[in-house]
């Protein structure tokens, strides 16, 4: 696994590209089901609620755009091992059924770097996925 980059931003009303890793949790943040809509009663529910959802975020749900994968799993180096087992899994199963695939396997090359909108100057550097 390669080394990250780190670009500077400055956060901008309205541009999702400033910081695409909070942008997309925000989304997934308020469409997830139990949402406080209405806001909270108390500091202390607020917390609870964030806590909760931070750690399903992190631990439990699987991000399309680190090839379906949590981030706790991308950030402890386990994404060679994962992907790799995936690899194995669609084989087989190929092996198995290969009326079921009338194509590839899916692409399970981990990217390299991420973006929602990704600027010009980086389209070229970017796997976009």
């Amino acid at each position: 696994m390669g080394g990250f980059r780190v670009i500077s931003s400055y956060s901008r009303p309205r541009v999702s590209n400033d910081n695409p890793f909070s942008e997309a949790q925000f989304k997934t943040m308020k469409y997830r089901p139990g949402y406080p809509k209405d806001g909270f009663t108390s500091i202390e529910e607020a917390r609870e609620w964030v806590s909760t959802f931070v750690n399903w975020y992190n631990n439990e749900h699987y991000h399309s755009g680190i090839k379906f994968m949590t981030p706790n799993s991308r950030h402890n180096g386990e994404t060679e091992k994962i992907l790799e087992n995936r690899i194995k899994v669609y084989e087989a199963a190929r092996k198995l059924n290969p009326a079921r695939f009338n194509k590839d396997i899916r692409n399970w090359t981990p990217p390299e770097m991420v973006a929602l909108n990704p600027t010009d100057e980086f389209k070229d550097n970017l796997k976009i996925i």
